[in-house]
């Protein structure tokens, strides 16, 4: 509880504030990759933590308010990092394939997926959540989508919906994903988790070459 006490005299700075909040995020994230959102408490997060209680409900009064700070916080993250990845390479499909690898690169990260995994479990049986999932997804999919549209402005892929043709990258990259997650290794092998990119990849683009079928919108 340490890292939590008010200064003598007072509340904590802005700067310590932060860190508190930082660290209650990180806390809340692990518990729910470990536990389920479902099987999660604040007080259990609050007791991993050494915080108490209160602390946690100062800033969210309740769970789904702290599911939605860790999922913001995560957000914001995903999306500067496929942003960065697209803003390395001028030409648009150069753009769109460094989209997709940090996209691939994430995902491989067992802790980091770990959390969607349990999010995704909940959403099966769980309308609400499943909603809140979509609105998350559509967010974190923006980057993508936008370098399929600037690769189509281009002509290097074929017409049609962009949330389509992204949906199908995506398809590709979390059959790939799942691979490297579920593989037997304890580190995955680099090479081997970007040869199953690769080939994924070559798949994508030949399918998905100018000239094809027009994909609609479902």
């Amino acid at each position: 509880m340490e890292a939590e006490r008010r200064r003598a005299g007072g509340r904590p700075s802005k700067n310590e504030a932060n860190a508190i909040n930082m660290r209650l995020l990180d806390g809340a994230r692990a518990a729910f990759a470990r536990n389920g959102i479902a099987s999660t408490s604040l007080e259990e997060i609050a007791a991993d933590l050494g915080m108490s209680k209160h602390t946690i409900y100062r800033r969210y009064p309740n769970k789904a308010l702290l599911l939605e700070a860790v999922v913001s916080r995560d957000l914001v993250r995903f999306r500067g990092a496929l942003a960065q990845a697209a803003a390395e390479r001028t030409e648009p499909v150069g753009s769109l394939h460094n989209v997709a690898l940090s996209y691939f690169t994430i995902g491989t990260n067992r802790e980091y997926s770990a959390f969607y995994l349990s999010v995704s479990a909940e959403a099966a049986t769980s309308p609400s959540m499943r909603d809140k999932l979509a609105v998350w997804t559509s967010a974190a999919l923006e980057p993508l989508r936008d370098a399929v549209v600037s690769a189509q402005a281009a002509y290097a892929l074929r017409p049609g919906d962009p949330a389509s043709i992204c949906n199908i990258l995506v398809d590709l990259l979390e059959g790939a994903n799942n691979r490297v997650r579920l593989g037997t290794a304890d580190a995955p092998d680099d090479g081997a988790s970007r040869l199953l990119f690769d080939e994924r990849w070559d798949v994508f683009v030949a399918a998905m070459a100018p000239g094809g079928a027009t994909l609609a919108a479902n």
